[in-house]
Order: structure tokens, then C-alpha cells, then sequence
């Protein structure tokens, strides 16, 4: 990506730094090492092609060598030690070794728990999928070795389930809320379940407490409810590219592998009825395949996490609020995102990179990226750091999903630490999206914005149309601006594509007006 080859494989792994702008994003690193191919060869492997077996072996050998342990940027992060540890055990099931593994295959696993264990303290004060996926890898890899032999192992294991267990009850809320408020590392979190799930299964080993798979069963509704019927889901929150065992030859965006053999473990489900690509890991990892279909899913409110969907036939609507018990990663609150069937008419911005240069850093997840209100050039919350916003906002005022005769409506509101307030009315019916947007508090101006779905846009006067969709905006008071201009998204990390934004201006307080209609038959 930047021509930049890391170096100082000599440095052990606290010596070196996570953000150096001289070589760019270290995930890029990072990310081919977290050992997906060694779960591709195997699944080619156990399809019946042995070259891929040789292939796994000398790619792995060629990794050892060339990152002696502790030393080196791929041994940065305890992470990303975990997820090859994870791997290393999918496939180890794939290729039927889980019982007869070489020594060197097991040292190796042995090796990566020594790097984990020590910092997982670290990982779990970070309140995020950091912990979940190091205390998966503890009991994983320290199931394995004990099941070798190993009293250390018997040790790790049993680590490694008392933080699974904790922070299940501590960072998924009774509705399947995760702490990072992100699609993205929702998935992250599930896929480890699914995994530490697996691995449990396959060893017969004691099951975990039933709140962790109450808990695991929530956050599957959860991300259920976010599918769209070509597997997307909406950009939401921070998305670095993350998808964990990657079985199915679906692309990145694609959901339905996660959610369906998520589903099948933690709720006995089949949570797509058709048969696809998506049951490929139930298949390879002997998963029984459930009878049971997953019920019909509606409008929902997961008022612990701050989300509400609101669904009509054949649209979906995310609106987003803040109730923000963890650090928000994204100054996204009352952002609205808008599907028709699998188009992402308002969409959100994404992240593109963790350490770029000015004004990618601050762009993405800032205000700009997202469907909501500005006031006064500004961010809602002061940043911080790098990952930090200060003056976490709260909800000051909600109204709960309500449908009456076809309609469906929610509205929520909050004040920021300046004494802006913006509050947002949502109401969908068939074929229409009306958002209503009061504003006030702010000193010169309010903006509000509308990331559209990349196309020839056109704007007459207050309305905007693309084929058959219509956006209308009006307001109580005059508009000092309204107009298309460019923006950006993130649909995939390290990748940023332009997209026609909808910026409406004022310069006192009122009540805008969105009306969105469709007729795409």
C-alpha cells in the first residue's frame, strides 16, 4: 500500500511503536499475519487437495523464521497473537490434528500464549473485543496443550474461560449490545464466540455458564437484525477491515457466514432459511445444521445500546442515539441510515485508517461522516486522542418505537457540552421516511447532512432525486444553503471512494424537514 517494507525485526515487540506516520498503517502488517491462509490451505486441504497441506507447512515455516518470537512488529499486539491462535485451531479441526498435533505446531501455540498471558490485564481494561479475543485464545490454545499434557495449558484454559465468561456479563448488554458500538467488531466478537464455542464441542469440555450463552445469543439477535438480504450491513461505527474465519468465499461485507453459524450454536436456528455459501463453516467445523428457522424480525429497539430499526416493506432504517455506557469510537449520535431492499440509500462514512494523515484522521469519524447535524464547524464531542472523545453526549429526551396503523416512529434528542441541542423525530410508513430535525443552541450555524448512495444526483430547488427516490427538505426558517457537494466513505479499510453529500444550512433555530419517497417498481 505504501511501498514501505517494516524493518527492526531485530526490536522486541514493547520497543516499538503502534502509530509511526513514516510507515504508514501497521495493520497492513498486521493483517497478513493473522494467519487467514492457514485456515484457506486447510479448508482446501480437507476438500481433497494435498498440495495445499505442503503449501500450509511451508508458508507457516517461512512465518516462524522470519518472525522469531517477541521481536518484530507481528508480535505488537496480543490481538493479533490471539487470532492466530484461533486459526491455528479452526484449522487444526479442518485437517483432522487436533489430537495427533506435531510438537512443532503445539510449541508454536505454546509460544503465542506466553506472549498473551502476560498483558491480557492490558487487553481487558481496554473494554473492547481485545479482551474477548485474548481470553479465546487462552482457552483455546490452553485446551489444546493441556489436552497434550500440558499443566500450564490446564492453567490457560481455565484463565482463558473466567475472563470469556466476564466479559460476556460485562461488555454485551441483556439486548446484544457490544461495547464498541461498531457492525464491524460485533462481528469480531461473535465469530471468537463461535470459535471458543466450537473448540469447547470439539474437546467435550464443561460448557460455559449459562449467562454466556445468553449473552452470546443476544449479540447474534443483534447482528441478525442489522442483515440486509445480500448479507451488508450498515457501515456503522469503527469498521478496520476485521472479519475472522474466513470459510465462505463471500465478500468482506458479506454478514451471513458470521450470523448463520452463530445463530446455529447459540440459538438453535437457521437465521438464513436458504442454502448458500454462508453454511460452509457449519459444514467444515461439524456444526449440526438446525431444523428451526429464525423468526421474522420486525422493527426493534436495542435501547441499551443506543439503536433503533424501524422496517416497511422492504425498507429498513437505522437510527442511531446515544447511550453510551462505553467510549464511543464515532461522533455519530441521531445518525439515520436508509435501505431499500439491499441499496444504502443514506449511508454512513466507515474508517478508512487509524494512522493517516490530516484530514482522513479526523474526518471519518467525525460528525461530517455521518448522517446528522453540525453546529458551528465543530465536533459534538471535544477529541480527546487518537480513539478518545471527551464529554461523552447523553439522550436528554426519547420517545420509544411506536407503529400504529402502518407508521412507525421514534425520536430522540440530546444537548452537547456547549449547550447545542439537537433532537430528530423518525417516521417511516410504506414508501416513505420522514425525519424531522429540531436545532438550537448553536452560535452561527447549523448543517445538516445527508450521505447519499453514490449515483447522478440531481437538485431542483429543495429536492434531490436519483431514479425513483425524491428528497425534499424544508424548514421554518430560511435555508442560507442547500446544496450537493463531494464526500467520502469507507466501505473497506485502506479504501476511501467518493459519494454525493446533502448539505443543508441555517443560521437560527427551527425544525427541517426530510421527506423521502420511493417508488422503485
Amino acid at each position: 500500500m505504501t511501498g514501505y517494507r517494516f524493518q527492526s525485526p531485530e526490536k522486541p515487540w514493547y520497543a516499538i511503536s503502534d502509530f509511526d506516520c513514516d510507515s504508514g498503517d501497521i495493520k497492513g502488517v498486521w493483517e497478513l499475519s493473522r494467519f487467514d491462509w492457514v485456515v484457506g490451505f486447510a479448508r482446501e486441504f480437507s476438500e481433497g487437495n494435498k498440495a495445499s497441506l505442503r503449501k500450509l507447512e511451508g508458508w507457516l515455516e517461512n512465518w516462524v523464521d522470519t518472525n522469531p518470537p517477541f521481536y518484530g512488529a507481528n508480535w505488537k499486539c496480543g490481538q493479533e497473537a490471539s487470532i492466530r491462535v484461533m486459526h491455528l485451531a479452526m484449522a487444526a479441526i479442518l485437517i483432522g490434528q487436533v489430537e495427533t498435533a506435531e510438537k512443532s505446531l503445539l510449541k508454536l501455540v505454546e509460544i503465542h500464549l506466553k506472549r498473551i498471558s502476560p498483558t491480557i490485564q492490558y487487553a481487558i481494561a481496554q473494554d473492547n473485543n481485545h479482551g474477548t479475543s485474548e481470553a479465546a485464545a487462552l482457552f483455546i490454545g490452553g485446551a489444546w496443550l493441556a489436552l497434550h499434557g500440558s499443566e500450564q495449558g490446564r492453567h490457560w484454559e481455565a484463565h482463558g474461560r473466567k475472563w470469556l465468561e466476564n466479559r460476556a456479563q460485562r461488555l454485551i448488554e441483556s439486548d446484544g449490545s457490544f461495547s464498541q458500538y461498531s457492525v464491524t467488531y460485533h462481528r469480531v466478537l461473535l465469530d471468537t464466540f463461535s470459535m471458543a464455542e466450537i473448540w469447547r464441542r470439539k474437546l467435550s469440555l464443561p460448557a460455559f455458564r449459562s449467562n454466556w450463552y445468553e449473552k452470546a445469543g443476544a449479540a447474534t439477535d443483534w447482528l441478525r437484525a442489522m442483515l440486509q438480504p445480500g448479507g451488508d450491513v450498515p457501515n456503522v461505527g469503527a469498521n478496520d477491515g476485521a472479519r475472522l474465519l474466513p470459510l465462505a468465499a463471500t465478500d468482506y461485507r458479506d454478514f451471513r457466514p458470521s450470523v448463520q453459524l452463530a445463530a446455529s450454536l447459540f440459538r438453535n436456528e437457521k437465521a438464513i432459511p436458504e442454502a448458500g455459501d454462508w453454511d460452509i463453516p457449519l459444514t467444515l467445523l461439524g456444526v449440526d445444521e438446525p431444523q428451526r428457522q429464525a423468526p421474522e424480525l420486525g422493527s426493534q429497539l436495542f435501547d441499551e445500546g443506543g439503536y433503533a430499526i424501524l422496517r416497511s416493506a422492504g425498507s429498513f432504517v437505522l437510527f442511531r442515539y446515544p447511550r453510551f455506557r462505553f467510549r464511543p469510537g464515532h461522533a455519530d449520535a441521531l445518525h439515520v441510515d436508509l435501505w431499500l431492499g439491499d441499496r444504502n440509500i443514506l449511508r454512513d462514512g466507515g474508517s478508512f485508517s487509524y494512522n493517516t494523515q490530516e484530514p482522513w484522521q479526523s474526518y471519518f469519524p467525525g460528525v461530517s461522516a455521518h448522517n446528522t447535524v453540525q453546529f458551528d464547524e465543530r465536533e459534538p464531542m471535544p477529541r480527546i486522542s487518537r480513539f478518545l472523545f471527551g464529554e461523552w453526549l447523553k439522550t436528554s429526551c426519547f420517545e420509544p418505537l411506536e407503529s400504529t396503523g402502518g407508521i412507525t416512529s421514534v425520536k430522540a434528542g440530546y444537548r452537547d457540552y456547549l449547550g447545542a441541542s439537537h433532537k430528530r423525530r423518525v417516521i417511516l410508513c410504506t414508501e416513505r421516511l420522514r425525519i424531522e430535525d429540531t436545532v438550537s443552541g448553536f452560535s452561527q450555524k447549523a448543517v445538516l447532512r445527508w450521505r447519499l448512495q453514490p449515483g447522478d444526483w440531481k437538485l431542483f430547488g429543495h429536492v434531490v432525486t436519483l431514479g425513483g427516490i425524491r428528497i425534499e427538505l424544508n424548514a421554518d426558517v430560511p435555508l442560507k444553503r442547500l446544496q450537493l457537494v463531494e464526500g467520502w466513505e469507507s466501505r473497506y479499510y485502506g479504501r476511501k471512494t467518493p459519494l454525493r453529500v446533502l448539505e443543508v444550512e441555517v443560521d437560527q433555530a427551527g425544525r427541517l424537514v426530510t421527506e423521502i419517497t420511493w417508488n422503485l417498481s
